[in-house]
């Protein structure tokens, strides 16, 4: 009889993390090296390591209210 692997759902979390502009830039750099390239992204987040699959995709977003501006990268993709 064959083992099924099961995988552990992880828990939600939504959280944000200030980084220094140098710290900012390598991560850029290094995402924007795997995107050219074709592989996976690795990237630590809050103690969490996480996996960008080369098959994410990508959009930029622009916000604007009550005098704040936002601009955020975002990545998505389905772990299903």
């Amino acid at each position: 009889m064959a083992a099924v692997k099961k995988t552990a759902r992880k828990k939600s979390r939504d959280l944000e993390k200030t980084y220094a502009t140098s710290e900012f830039v390598g991560k850029l750099r290094r995402l924007a090296d795997s995107l050219e390239s074709g592989r996976p992204f690795q990237i630590q987040i809050a103690g969490e390591r996480i996996s960008v699959p080369a098959r994410a995709h990508y959009n930029i977003e622009h916000e604007r209210t009550g005098g704040e501006v936002e601009i955020e990268f975002q990545i998505r993709w389905s772990d299903a």
